[in-house]
């Protein structure tokens, strides 16, 4: 006598094992393209422009219902679909998740804070949206651990509407703190980097290799929660070093 093979034995259900398997693969692998298309999506911040608020090696999860969905919001993409579905316009303070206008291959994290009509420019420093200066106020300097403890300016700083965060800002009145004056055009958004001194940001024209104004097609989601937060300075040679390597008070909401 010959026994069938668990790949062709019935289940319980009367369907082979290897069919159940495969439905169950299946099905996990949708649910998790669901969430990824409809909720949420991971990422992690690879340079410093968005500093203090967000570090190297912050990872965050992208919430995509904040502002609906576009090609580029979606796995894989759509090259033929155009336009947003749900679409609800992200607030001036929010920090965006956006696909490169001038490459979509890339993807950028910055801080909306320039809105459709907008006008927006940078003077002697000083950010100025809608011809009204905006109000900073001076804190203890941040410390940079990565670059061996160097301080640099902190400030927070006031959008109209009343949001509040942290930026940093090392005045040199190079392009980046003496811009033109930049007026929004309808659909689009203005972003800058927290980390005002060092972040190519929409101060920088596409054309000339910067941001630009970001199209509202390419948002993909507002950043919400820190998941995960690891110093990629650490040493991993040394055992001992990991736990220090892990950043848990930075877990939570991204103000």
């Amino acid at each position: 006598m010959v026994s069938k093979s668990s790949e062709s034995r019935p289940s319980e259900h009367g369907w082979p094992v290897w069919l159940n398997t495969a439905k169950t693969v299946v099905a996990a692998v949708l649910l998790a393209l669901g969430v990824r298309t409809a909720l949420a999506e991971p990422f992690h911040v690879p340079s410093g422009s968005m500093e203090p608020t967000l570090l190297i090696g912050d990872y965050l999860f992208a919430s995509k219902f904040a502002y609906g969905y576009s090609r580029y919001s979606l796995p894989f993409g759509f090259a033929s679909f155009s336009g947003r579905i749900l679409d609800n316009p992200p607030a001036r303070g929010d920090i965006v998740i956006f696909k490169l206008p001038r490459d979509p291959r890339e993807t950028y994290v910055k801080r909306v804070i320039g809105l459709p009509g907008d006008h927006v420019q940078v003077a002697g420093g000083v950010l100025i949206i809608n011809d009204q200066p905006v109000a900073v106020r001076r804190i203890a300097d941040f410390v940079d651990d990565t670059t061996g403890g160097t301080r640099i300016p902190q400030f927070i700083e006031t959008l109209p509407g009343g949001l509040e965060h942290h930026i940093l800002h090392e005045m040199r009145l190079g392009d980046l703190d003496n811009t033109p004056v930049f007026q929004v055009p309808p659909g689009h958004y203005f972003m800058m980097g927290d980390n005002r001194s060092n972040s190519l940001d929409s101060r920088v024209p596409a054309t000339e290799g910067g941001v630009g104004f970001v199209p509202e097609d390419n948002l993909i989601g507002r950043a919400d929660l820190r998941y995960f937060s690891v110093d990629l300075d650490t040493d991993w040679t040394d055992p001992a070093a990991w736990p220090r390597a892990l950043r848990l008070d930075r877990l939570g909401l991204i103000g």
